[in-house]
């Protein structure tokens, strides 16, 4: 497989020429991010920092049984949580949902949320939040 990936300053200046990237998600790291505990882990895929994108972030995240990720609120992010496997528990405004293999979740901006691996397995899922900065949107 070939792999095309742009230089690391590919996309400073937004005048020139965007690439489309290709990425095994053998080839990323697992993060454990601030908020997130117990092994709490994610794949950076698609964000401004790795592919030069404007309105995506787009994680994949597992969790092993009794990681979470503590009770926050975006201000202006859109996100969207797909499960691959495993189940856990999603608080949603206070709210508990168990969810499982199949279930997506969209959470609006102002809506606070929590994520709990409560199965025996590894929690897996998709995130995809835009816009990829949590600040206010500046009029262009």
């Amino acid at each position: 497989m070939t792999i095309v990936v742009p230089k690391a300053d590919a996309f400073a200046d937004a005048g020139e020429k965007k690439y489309a990237v290709t990425r095994n998600l053998a080839e990323l790291r697992w993060i454990q991010y601030p908020g997130h505990f117990e092994q709490a882990l994610s794949k950076a895929i698609v964000t401004p920092a790795t592919v030069g994108s404007r309105f995506f972030d787009h994680r994949i995240s597992s969790y092993e049984p009794g990681a979470y990720v503590e009770s926050h609120v975006h201000k202006v992010q859109e996100q969207i949580y797909h499960v691959l496997s495993g189940e856990g528990v999603l608080t949603v405004d206070g709210e508990d949902r168990l969810v499982r293999a199949n279930d997506v979740t969209y959470i609006p901006p102002g809506v606070v949320h929590e994520f709990h691996c409560t199965g025996n397995d590894n929690l897996v899922f998709l995130v995809i939040t835009s816009p990829p900065s949590d600040e206010e949107q500046q009029p262009r």
